[in-house]
Parts: C-alpha cells; sequence; structure tokens
C-alpha cells in the first residue's frame, strides 16, 4: 500500500504542517507510555517505513535515526506509571499524545492519530486531527511517529528500569505480560515501576 495516500489527501486540501501521532507500551504491566508526534517532509524516501510492529528492532532503530535527521519537526514524550494510575490508560494515552504535539517546534494544521479514539473521560486530542484506524500501517507519518515512541519506550526500558530493577529482565519483555515477566512478579511481587492499577493482571493470573 502507498503510505502517502492519507497525506495527499488532507495535502491537496491546503493542510501544510501535517502531523502524524501514535502511541507505544499501552498494554505493558510496568513503565511510562510513550508517544510520538513527527511532521515529514513531502513524500520523503523512507525506506522500510512501516508500523513499528511489523519491524526487527534494528530497522527501528535504524529508522529511528534517518526519521529524527530528516523531520520537518518531531516531538516525543511520555505519561509515567504514577500518572497511568491517576487516570487510567486510555486518558494517559491521550495525554501522552497531546504533550507530543505540543512540544513540535511547527504547529501542525492537521494531525493523523492512530486509532479510533481521540478522548477519554477527562482528556482528549486538543489539535485538529483525525482518527486513522489501523494507520500505522497506512500513514507514512503515523508509521514515522509509531516507530518513534516505540524506539524511546524500548530505551527507555533498557537504560533505565533493566538498570534499576535488574532482577525483572525489563529488557526481555520490555514491562509486557509475558510468562517471564510473571514468573519475576510471582518471586519478587512489584516494583516502583509497575503500574498498579495494571497487577490485577498478574493477580487474576496467580489465581
Amino acid at each position: 500500500m502507498d503510505l502517502w495516500t492519507y497525506e495527499r489527501q488532507q495535502w491537496n486540501n491546503g493542510c501544510t504542517a501535517l502531523c502524524g501521532v501514535d502511541e507505544a507500551g499501552a498494554g505493558p504491566l510496568a513503565g511510562p507510555v510513550y508517544a510520538a508526534a513527527v511532521i515529514l517532509p513531502r513524500e520523503i524516501d523512507l525506506p522500510g517505513l512501516n508500523d513499528s510492529k511489523k519491524l526487527t528492532p534494528k530497522k527501528r532503530e535504524a529508522l529511528f535515526d534517518q526519521i529524527t535527521a530528516a523531520a520537518e519537526a518531531y516531538s516525543i514524550a511520555f505519561v509515567t506509571a504514577e500518572e497511568i494510575d491517576q487516570m487510567d490508560i486510555l486518558n494517559a494515552r491521550m495525554l501522552a499524545m497531546n504533550r507530543a504535539i505540543g512540544g513540535l517546534s511547527v504547529p501542525p494544521d492537521l494531525c493523523l492519530i492512530d486509532g479510533n479514539r481521540d478522548h477519554g473521560s477527562a482528556v482528549a486530542i486538543t489539535a485538529p486531527h483525525l482518527c486513522l484506524v489501523g494507520g500505522d500501517g497506512k500513514s507514512a507519518s503515523i508509521a514515522a511517529a509509531s516507530i518513534l515512541a516505540k524506539v524511546s519506550r524500548d530505551r527507555y526500558v533498557t537504560d533505565v528500569l533493566d538498570r534499576e530493577y535488574p532482577q525483572y529482565q525489563f529488557a526481555r519483555h520490555k514491562g509486557y505480560g509475558t510468562k517471564l515477566h510473571y514468573a519475576m512478579l510471582d518471586q519478587y511481587g512489584p516494583c516502583p515501576a509497575h503500574r498498579q492499577t495494571f497487577l490485577k493482571k498478574w493477580e487474576d493470573k496467580r489465581t
């Protein structure tokens, strides 16, 4: 599929600063949720650009460097595990995306948002936007944002959480509810990096 189809439609409608937005880390039991917003040059050639989930870690890292070097503007933001516990993950996702959009050095005319949700019970996307279901596999701008968010979160989990709490082996499971992660929780219990509201999944797993 041509990843520039949705961008062309908006450029033809008069948009100039078109921004892709996506988040990473909504599902894990631990760590922050990250979001990224990126404005790419029109139809820039980024070989292999795709939904971050469909790429190898090595390819994501390479594209991260290419995207950040070439982007007209980009911003990466996060919402902490403590904030997630305070507001719930849907509101946290919206807040992370708002923070990423707000951090752009170029105000966007329109944001293409991955997914079908643009608000929670308390937080809504405030910038002009369109939601695109499966957008990380349909839009170059959203795909780029998905890579920036995913790589940034993986780096944080590996470089910070794994070093602070090595017994949990965060670098291996990235905080997701894998068999290994549950085994570490069974052995050590939760640590401050865990989302307390998500630990019911762990408790349910034990019963």
